[in-house]
């Protein structure tokens, strides 16, 4: 049975007075060159879940990654702003220890006291984390009687923190943001309201033509838009200049379109582009439909044409799945038409429409314009999204307790 068809235990179904948990969060946050979190989203993602625990008189040991360490011990990408900031949003006093595992943290784990809370030291800094070694995992372990994961965006990483950890654990439990990540991800997969549309973009189709196969399987209209859509338009035999294009994908390029063709899904690539001479902000630019390409110009986004046809479908939605820009979005001067369908999309949620983000570039797009609360579910974990939409197992969640088993009985 495939694991997102499972029920998992639930820390609010888990009795944690008195017991100390570990929690695996994602607070992988950005920060700028003065160390300041320039976006504080996944730490108050996790908070339901660090409020559930805390309330109800656990002890409660947070553990996260930050960046790329590789291993070594890295200052720059320490977790010691991360504590600074969800102090703050707690209004509680909340303890860190300067490493994740070792003598002086358990010391530390071992004096707290109930409803006390307490985050660790960059995981990453140990080689053993992403190795996943059976030391580091058995060493973290010992810091809890209850693991629970709610860092849905690492949960397609077989680490010691999210899989290996788990080996050591009778009680291992999803977090509220996990859970929500799964109903909401998960929903749309089994149980879609029609008409299901579902718009992807990004720059390259290198790791999501498994998704818009999956996808295609699943959705009435599937719309295609940013870079990706000029490697659809050579496969299509037109000229694509200077645009981007990925050429090993050619060939699937090609056959996905024949089996599009009398199929019941549609398949719907952009009727013009924005080409410009570079990509620059103030760059000359123009628009063209999709077969007048010139050859020594660049795609940089969707035209006002394909907006339009765009917006036409997702009007008709009940459910959309988005994952990806139209265009360059980064550059002011090729950001219309992600905007536009990102403003498409949000307006459809007030009439009832199921909308979900992907993570990712898509949520950078719609924070930026300051709409992502008008999104039914953003998610937090952008390859965690898409390997769950296109099916894949992800190794963080089948590690967790199904309702059923036995051993769970919290």
């Amino acid at each position: 049975m495939s694991v997102v068809k499972m029920k998992k235990l639930s820390v609010r179904d888990c009795d944690v007075r008195g017991k100390r948990v570990l929690v695996r969060v994602d607070f992988n946050v950005p920060l700028d060159s003065d160390k300041n979190i320039t976006d504080d989203t996944r730490i108050v993602s996790a908070l339901p879940t660090i409020k559930s625990v805390l309330d109800r008189g656990g002890k409660l040991i947070l553990m996260s990654h930050l960046g790329r360490p590789r291993g070594k011990r890295n200052e720059d990408l320490s977790l010691t702003p991360v504590a600074y900031r969800l102090g703050d949003l707690l209004d509680n006093p909340l303890k860190f220890a300067t490493d994740c595992i070792g003598k002086e943290v358990r010391s530390k784990v071992n004096s707290m006291k109930d409803g006390e809370i307490i985050l660790l030291e960059n995981l990453r800094f140990h080689p053993g984390e992403e190795a996943n070694d059976s030391d580091f995992s058995r060493e973290l372990a010992s810091l809890g009687d209850i693991y629970v994961n709610d860092a849905f965006g690492t949960a397609h990483r077989a680490h010691a923190s999210t899989v290996g950890v788990t080996e050591h654990f009778d009680i291992r439990a999803a977090g509220i943001l996990m859970e929500e990540e799964l109903s909401a991800l998960v929903g749309i997969l089994e149980s879609p309201e029609r008409p299901f549309v579902a718009v992807l973009g990004g720059a390259k189709i290198e790791g999501k033509i498994n998704l818009i196969r999956t996808l295609l399987s699943k959705v009435d209209v599937l719309l295609v838009g940013g870079g990706m859509m000029f490697t659809f338009f050579k496969a299509s035999g037109l000229e694509i200049g200077r645009s981007i294009v990925d050429e090993s994908y050619l060939d699937m390029c090609k056959e996905l379109l024949g089996q599009i063709r009398g199929g019941p899904s549609k398949l719907l690539l952009p009727v013009d582009a924005i080409v410009a001479k570079e990509i620059e902000d103030g760059a000359p630019k123009r628009e063209v439909s999709s077969a007048d390409i010139p050859e020594d110009w660049i795609g940089v986004d969707i035209g006002p044409k394909t907006v339009s046809l765009f917006k036409e479908e997702i009007g008709k939605a009940k459910t959309i799945f988005w994952n990806g820009p139209m265009g360059v979005f980064e550059k002011p001067g090729f950001a219309d038409g992600t905007k536009a369908v990102a403003q498409s999309i949000a307006n459809t949620t007030e009439r009832g429409t199921a909308t979900i983000v992907g993570g990712g570039d898509s949520v950078a797009a719609i924070q930026l314009m300051g709409i992502a609360e008008k999104f039914t579910h953003v998610s937090t974990g952008g390859g965690a999204s898409l390997e769950l939409i296109e099916g894949k197992t992800l190794p963080g969640v089948e590690a967790l307790c199904d309702v059923a088993e036995a051993s769970c009985d919290a």
